[in-house]
């Protein structure tokens, strides 16, 4: 399987690279949302995060803190959004697991947001009911 990300985050493609260690590369996205929009790539091919072993996910949360510091400290953003996307109904147009960390400025007209839904307490519950029974 020839996976970009997989060649990317093993240093066969060249990439504008910010970190790497033995398990991650992170790169500037070249279809950056806002100024210093960071892709956290695991080396190790996972599709998705279903697939993504536990302990590496963690580890991918540890990482994103240390690039959002960094990011917030050099490029001093006003905010930070963390995103990562499974399934093409998500948004995912990569089929190898990445974790986006984009910085956010006041007026960078990106809206990375959702419109909440207003459902009931007994559909709540229902859901609820569902997913833990």
């Amino acid at each position: 399987m020839e996976c970009i990300f997989c060649k990317i985050a093993n240093g066969e493609i060249p990439s504008k690279t910010l970190y790497e260690d033995e398990q991650f590369r992170v790169i500037l996205d070249i279809g950056a949302a806002t100024r210093g929009h960071a892709l956290i790539l695991p080396k190790k091919h996972a599709d998705n995060l279903f697939e993504l072993p536990d302990e590496l996910a963690a580890e991918v949360m540890k990482l994103a803190k240390k690039m959002a510091l960094t990011l917030k400290g050099k490029l001093h953003c006003d905010g930070l959004n963390l995103v990562q996307n499974n399934g093409a109904a998500a948004g995912q147009t990569v089929s190898h697991f990445h974790l986006h960390v984009i910085p956010r400025y006041e007026g960078d007209n990106q809206n990375i947001n959702w419109v909440p839904g207003q459902p009931s307490q007994d559909e709540l519950e229902s859901v609820r009911k569902e997913i833990t029974e």
